[in-house]
């Protein structure tokens, strides 16, 4: 497998496996060896009291606390030398440095944005990003604040996802494309897929990417609400009318078959109005008895 390489074409610093021991262990030499120099202090044994003091502070300075899902990276003289995942007390050299960092899951809520989506249609769009480090020499050496670096691109991403997607479907837009009000599933996965691609670089993994908020900027918003309105109207309307021409069809097509009357065109005209006017209309007809007969 080679190794990723940074933006300056320069092989990116990986974590590797630091040396440490059982810290309690490390507690139990150390304290031996500083009563051990109180000893022979106290028997006028100096050549014997300084060693064991200096080894008695080393071995007690370079104990660490490490908690469950978290890391301690260690650098020597500035050279990165490892990092310890194993949690407890432990010992590593007392003159390296010990940074420690969270390999825990992280909640991003990223702020409300206003962008522009593919039809230039101003919206208002957030999400919510579940990460967490894999790398801990990435996230410390790669990049200057892992955290800060997580906030801004995922800013970024959400931003240049927005503009790649329409917020709904419409005429100017392909059957069957996806959009983001209608196609969550699919934006989710495109919006973690650019997220892991963003922040490979900094040793982080994007476990998972939702969309958290998604509406009209103020602005339009009163103006889009209308137009879906008109939409489902004009959807609705055409469902009534389609049906209402079917059930026409029928009763015409039963009078015929079942010979109950015969009505020429212009009967059959006034019929299929009629009709049509009582199923079509959004509010009660009223009836009209005609008491002579079909012709007059």
């Amino acid at each position: 497998m080679s190794t990723p390489a940074s933006p300056n074409n320069k092989p990116a610093l990986q974590e590797k496996r630091a040396w440490s021991a059982d810290g309690y262990l490390m507690i139990v030499v150390g304290l031996a060896l500083l009563g051990l120099a109180v000893v022979s202090l106290r028997g006028g044994a100096p050549l014997v009291a300084i060693p064991a003091l200096i080894l008695g502070i080393i071995a007690l300075a370079g104990l660490y606390m490490l908690h469950p899902n978290q890391a301690a990276v260690l650098t020597l003289f500035g050279a990165y030398t490892g990092s310890d995942r194993n949690a407890g007390l432990r010992w590593a050299n007392p003159l390296a440095i010990k940074k420690k960092i969270s390999l825990r899951d992280r909640n991003l809520n990223a702020p409300v944005l206003k962008v522009n989506d593919q039809r230039g249609n101003p919206i208002e769009i957030s999400a919510v990003v579940v990460w967490r480090v894999r790398d801990s020499a990435q996230a410390m050496f790669q990049v200057d604040d892992y955290e800060a670096y997580v906030r801004v691109q995922a800013e970024a991403a959400i931003r240049h996802l927005a503009t790649c997607y329409a917020y709904d479907e419409g005429e100017d837009i392909d059957a069957g494309a996806i959009t983001l009000r209608g196609g969550q599933e699919a934006v989710a996965e495109a919006l973690k897929q650019e997220l892991q691609a963003r922040f490979g670089d900094a040793g982080v993994d994007v476990l998972d990417a939702k969309i958290s908020h998604l509406a009209y900027a103020p602005e339009i918003a009163q103006v889009m609400l209308r137009r879906q309105q008109a939409e489902a109207i004009i959807s609705a309307r055409a469902k009534i009318v389609q049906g209402a021409v079917s059930m026409v069809e029928a009763a015409l097509k039963g009078l015929s078959e079942r010979e109950i009357v015969t009505l020429d065109d212009e009967r059959k005209a006034a019929m299929v109005s009629n009709l049509l006017v009582v199923l079509c209309s959004d509010r009660e007809t009223q009836p009209v008895v005609n008491t002579g007969t079909l012709y007059t």
